[in-house]
């Protein structure tokens, strides 16, 4: 899908160990576990292991040997581009093993939580502009009524919050995912960002999904990184929780034995889309998650606490989506309303859509319309339940029906019989049963 999208700007790789802004020892410390860890003693691989260019690696290596931690094999790597060996001193590995009591983290050297803050302006959510083309070819296979797009766009490109409610079954979910497929950029996702001398883990395979491996020539030592590689291009990310989202899941999550934490989701959506399906059925009450959300809205920072119980901001940027299949003044109170910029109601499709949808169905899953049977439907069964059309509908009914043909053995077709046997599927009858 070809997309307009902003050119966000990289973070600039460090050229000097002084352009790191992390405390000396901390760089030392990691450094020291991840040769120890990792078993790597070329220059060139250790600088990969840490994601750091070459020449800030060499000071960090130059720096530790004068500390004799480390100390130079002696012999030279053919296989590397004749480049010298390095390996830990007995003091060397003793540091490792102190380092990693106090904190198994190695890897990836951390970016200040203060550089982080100027990346995530560099890419703001609120930086995207969407097009009205951009959102119909990401909503293409939906049949959605044009003045949703009219509300959809306006809402998504300003990057506040967005509440859709509506009965279920007519896509809420579909147009997220719609939401988030229009955003056709990429925005860089650091490994781990570093607060008072604490690592929190940002970047998550399951949350992000990298674009392709920028592979640079690591042997080349005049060779300049095209960004940062403490950080990870990815696409925009997405979070998506529905019923289980609890308060816990938006704080930050100490891990005991490795003695590191994991930033909570909103902080691994920054820069993309955290969506809260089925607000209303979590354990918590929706007014109690929208207040955990009022400031980060309103301030675009939210406040995260450390083991020990010292609190510290963090951007907050985000789209955040809610939604509920409940009327939003059922669930929340008028302040918490004010504080959700976009509401915009999904409805379930006319009788017109509802038709286009199922005919749009049929056709892609190969089953003949029936006029017959379409009659039917209209008439005799929608009726029964006050001719409410939702946009699962359609969907359902035409795979029942391929399922009974499937079944008896002939081929596909739709009869008013069929229409009878997926209705009957659809809802259960009301009925008193004896225990």
């Amino acid at each position: 899908m070809n997309m307009q999208t902003t050119n966000v700007m990289a973070p600039p790789p460090p050229k000097r160990l002084e352009d790191m802004q992390l405390p000396v020892v901390m760089m030392r410390d990691i450094l020291l576990k991840t040769i120890f860890r990792k078993n790597v003693d070329m220059v060139t691989a250790i600088a990969k292991a840490v994601c750091l260019p070459i020449a800030v690696t060499q000071q960090l290596v130059d720096m530790a040997r004068e500390q004799k931690l480390l100390e130079a094999t002696g012999t030279l790597n053919a296989n590397s581009g004749n480049e010298m060996g390095y390996q830990l001193t007995d003091a060397g590995k003793s540091r490792a093993m102190d380092a990693l009591a106090q904190s198994e983290y190695f890897g990836a050297m951390p970016v200040p939580l203060e550089v982080y803050r100027e990346q995530v302006k560099r890419q703001s959510i609120r930086n995207i502009q969407i097009t009205r083309d951009q959102l119909t070819n990401a909503m293409g296979h939906l049949i959605l009524p044009p003045t949703l797009l009219d509300q959809l766009g306006p809402a998504v490109g300003s990057g506040r919050s967005i509440l859709m409610y509506g009965p279920p079954g007519n896509g809420k979910s579909s147009i997220s995912n719609g939401i988030r497929d229009a955003m056709g950029d990429k925005v860089y996702v650091p490994h781990a960002i570093e607060y008072a001398g604490q690592v929190i883990t940002v970047y998550d395979p399951i949350v992000h999904s990298a674009a392709e491996a920028e592979e640079q020539d690591m042997s080349s030592l005049r060779r300049t990184a095209r960004f940062d590689s403490r950080y990870v291009k990815c696409d925009r990310p997405t979070v998506i929780t529905g019923g289980e989202l609890s308060l816990s899941m938006l704080d930050l999550v100490y891990n005991p034995t490795a003695r590191t934490y994991q930033a909570p989701l909103q902080l691994k959506s920054s820069g993309g889309i955290f969506i809260v399906d089925d607000l209303g059925r979590q354990e918590e009450p929706p007014q109690a998650l929208v207040n955990r959300w009022i400031v980060p809205l309103e301030e675009s920072k939210d406040i995260l606490a450390l083991q020990s119980g010292e609190k510290f901001e963090v951007p907050f940027d985000t789209l955040v989506i809610f939604s509920t299949n409940f009327h939003p003044n059922e669930i929340f109170d008028q302040a918490a309303l004010r504080r959700i910029f976009y509401k915009i109601k999904i409805d379930g499709p006319s009788q017109e859509n509802f038709l286009k949808i199922f005919a749009l169905v049929a056709k892609k899953k190969g089953l003949p319309l029936d006029e017959a049977s379409l009659v039917h439907l209209l008439k005799t069964k929608y009726p029964t339940i006050d001719n409410t059309y939702a946009n699962y509908q359609p969907v359902f009914l035409i795979d029942q029906m391929i399922s009974i043909c499937e079944f008896e053995g002939i081929p596909y077709q739709m009869r008013p019989d069929l229409i009878d046997r997926a209705w009957s599927n659809m809802f259960v009858k009301d009925e008193h049963i004896v225990k």
